[in-house]
């Protein structure tokens, strides 16, 4: 069984959806695809911020979802660690309260702390989001996220709220910490360049509905859709 198994449709508002994913874990699934498929709205029925009129979704073999049986999982019990496109980091808690906000007190500083420096960015641990680079947001971030030990990580647009030069350097260093991840994760994008670099598995998502996927080299060969095709004709290098 895959570590996570997603198999939902639905509307949502007039958009209409059907979405199957499976992931193994541990590994990076990008989602990708041009704006308006479909990808947050994925990514918010996994999470649980939105309700799928049917089918079912599993993580670590455990449903969180099943329309047949009525099941769904409140948001906070799916044991996901979330960073949203603008990190929403609280400005006036220091990185290290944000790392640890919602764990349990006795912990909670220490697993704060041990998460930071995993991120390489412990020393920032007293100072607010509004002195942070956006670099450093993310970290913080992505810490906090991954503070509580999830079962599934997502990101959305974990790169979008950066500038260009920023944006280049940040891309290595998250591409090289999802890799190394004991979990796995689900990488929501529409930009090219973080769509080769995130994960070495990708879904592309048109219109609601997967139209392609597989190991990245696989889906750039096949170009079955344009936006598959304008990954493979960017001209840069795939990772190994």
């Amino acid at each position: 069984m895959s570590a996570v198994e997603v198999q939902i449709a639905g509307r949502a508002g007039t958009f209409e959806y059907r979405v199957e994913l499976h992931l193994d874990a541990p590994g990076a699934l990008v989602l990708a695809g041009p704006n308006g498929a479909g990808k947050s709205t994925a990514l918010k029925a996994i999470l649980g911020a939105l309700r799928p009129e049917r089918g079912r979704i599993s993580i670590g073999g455990v449903p969180v979802f099943d329309s047949a049986s009525a099941l769904d999982v409140p948001m906070e019990l799916r044991a996901i660690g979330y960073v949203p496109q603008a990190y929403a980091l609280f400005p006036h808690l220091t990185a290290l309260e944000n790392a640890g906000f919602g764990l349990p007190r006795p912990d909670r500083a220490r697993r704060a702390l041990l998460m930071l420096e995993r991120l390489g960015v412990a020393e920032l641990k007293d100072r607010l989001p509004g002195s942070l680079s956006g670099g450093e947001r993310q970290r913080v971030a992505l810490a906090r996220a991954l503070a509580p030990e999830p079962r599934l990580l997502l990101l959305d647009e974990p790169l979008a709220a950066l500038d260009v030069t920023t944006r280049r350097q940040v891309r290595a260093f998250l591409a090289e910490r999802l890799r190394s991840l004991e979990i796995p994760s689900i990488v929501v994008t529409h930009d090219v360049e973080d769509a080769r670099t995130l994960g070495d598995r990708i879904a592309i998502l048109e219109r609601g509905s997967v139209v392609d996927s597989g190991d990245l080299a696989s889906v750039l060969q096949r170009r079955t859709t344009p936006f598959a095709a304008e990954l493979a004709s960017a001209g840069h290098p795939l990772q190994s």
